[in-house]
């Protein structure tokens, strides 16, 4: 049995021309080459190549003396003795290994070898900018495969860290990496996600990692998010060890941590870089703004256009200044007024972005005011309302509190204090019944752990002897 890829160099050149075209690609080279004595056909991606590497490597192949060629394989093998060489059999994996950006070599005979001499153009790691810390490391994730485990690797230095690799879609063929800890993830939670991997019938994953989301959780109009992304190394190790999964798409700064709960979306690097005691607080902090963000408009407007319900104690939450606009309307503009203004400020260039948050903040808002479009106090709790939801880490669980606090405001305004709490019910009814991975979403509040709830909420010292989460459903619950 012959593992010859090709019977001749010209068959190699015919299939190359076919594949990219004759000169249609000027990114892609096709070169005759020479190992020592032995023609070779040479070909790679210009773009994804390590250019000064390959040009040295060649420039030690150059002819130098007459060799006697026997066996034109042991002789390749001996001379092209790189480190990073492998033998290619098959026609579509060759193929691949040249648009993977790896330079390939044919033989004279047709015998085809892969030097990996891969080099993508990418940045080089920086500190994210929606998980900064104040103490901490400064690198995070970038958009190349090869250095996000890299990364991953440099924390966790174990030969049961695995990273396993998928080639995702028909057209795009890209590079998806199931990170995990051999023993300690759950291996039916693994089947399952390499099984929808396999089901991915797609042309590519152009939105790389949330294309991926929604094709293996089915997320379909669901407005919560079923994973968990992160772009710094730390948070993806510390989670690998306590038996959750990464999963890591190539062009993609962002990691996917699975399972999860909504309690880990609302967790922060922050909390576990302070003493415990700092860290609870802050923890604390951030529970509380994420209710607050999303219950306090729905009660400001049912405390104003229900007074009998406030004590006296509190009448000043009244709206003072009377308005022409139903002050549902006025609430409902405002906050999504703040969510134009962001969207304005992503497409802002950085040095006009403070100009355009003064116009914003002060003209449009004071002028609002002025003319009577809003009322003071409708515009000081849609800002209050707006800062809570800034507070929570997830990007994606932050804009789903703001859907939700519409939501309920839609709620109250039709039907009022029994609008509110129909909503209230109806949202967490919701929550409880989502299980992506069969984790249950609120887990440890629903189903009730209190040992598990109680660590939730208080960041305990490391030392303390904790269990790995219940909802990974690992194989090895004490941690070593």
């Amino acid at each position: 049995m012959t593992n010859k890829l090709f019977n001749s160099l010209e068959e190699a050149e015919d299939f190359l021309k076919e594949q990219f075209g004759d000169g249609e690609s000027f990114d892609v080279g096709i070169k005759h080459l020479f190992v020592k004595d032995l023609p070779v056909l040479c070909a790679y991606i210009s773009g994804l190549v390590d250019g000064e590497a390959l040009t040295q490597l060649l420039s030690s192949m150059l002819p130098e003396e007459d060799i006697d060629i026997d066996d034109e394989k042991e002789y390749f093998e001996t001379i092209f003795n790189f480190h990073g060489r492998s033998e290619e059999t098959e026609r579509k994996a060759y193929l691949l290994a040249i648009l993977s950006g790896q330079v390939t070599f044919i033989t004279k005979g047709g015998y085809c070898y892969v030097a990996e001499l891969r080099n993508y153009p990418g940045r080089s790691p920086e500190e994210p900018d929606n998980e900064k810390v104040i103490r901490g490391s400064r690198d995070g994730f970038t958009e190349g495969i090869s250095q996000n485990t890299a990364l991953v690797r440099r924390r966790i230095r174990n030969s049961n860290l695995r990273f396993e690799l998928h080639k995702i879609s028909k057209i795009g063929q890209t590079d998806v990496a199931i990170a995990f800890m051999k023993d300690i993830a759950n291996e039916e939670m693994l089947d399952k996600l390499r099984q929808r991997l396999g089901q991915i019938n797609h042309d590519g994953l152009t939105m790389a990692d949330k294309s991926l989301e929604e094709w293996l959780f089915k997320q379909k109009f669901h407005p919560i998010p079923f994973v968990r992304y992160t772009e710094r190394p730390d948070i993806v190790a510390a989670h690998l060890l306590e038996g959750h999964v990464a999963i890591m798409v190539d062009t993609s700064p962002s990691v996917i941590l699975v399972p999860i709960t909504i309690f880990h979306l609302l967790q922060h690097a922050e909390e576990y870089r302070q003493a415990p005691i700092v860290g609870t607080f802050v923890r604390f902090m951030r529970y509380f703004g994420t209710i607050m963000g999303l219950l306090l408009l729905p009660l400001w407007y049912l405390f104003v256009t229900n007074e009998s319900l406030l004590p006296d104690t509190l009448s000043f939450l009244g709206s003072q200044e009377k308005s022409h606009i139903p002050i549902l309307l006025q609430i409902l503009i405002a906050d999504i007024g703040i969510e134009f203004l962001r969207m304005a400020a992503i497409h802002t260039p950085t040095p006009l972005s403070t100009a355009m948050g003064l116009v914003a903040g002060v003209i449009i808002g004071q002028i609002a005011i002025d003319v009577g479009v809003f009322s003071s106090e409708v515009v000081l709790y849609t800002a209050v309302g707006a800062i809570f939801t800034f507070i929570i880490p997830s990007y994606e669980l932050s804009i789903s509190i703001k859907l939700f606090r519409i939501f309920l405001l839609l709620m109250t305004g039709i039907w009022g204090a029994d609008g509110l709490f129909i909503g209230l019910f109806i949202l967490f009814t919701y929550l409880c019944s989502l299980r992506p991975l069969q984790a249950p979403y609120l887990w440890p509040l629903v189903p009730f752990f209190p040992t598990a709830m109680l660590r939730v909420i208080i960041r305990f010292p490391m030392t303390s002897d904790a269990l790995r989460p219940f909802v990974v459903d690992s194989k090895q619950r004490k941690r070593s």
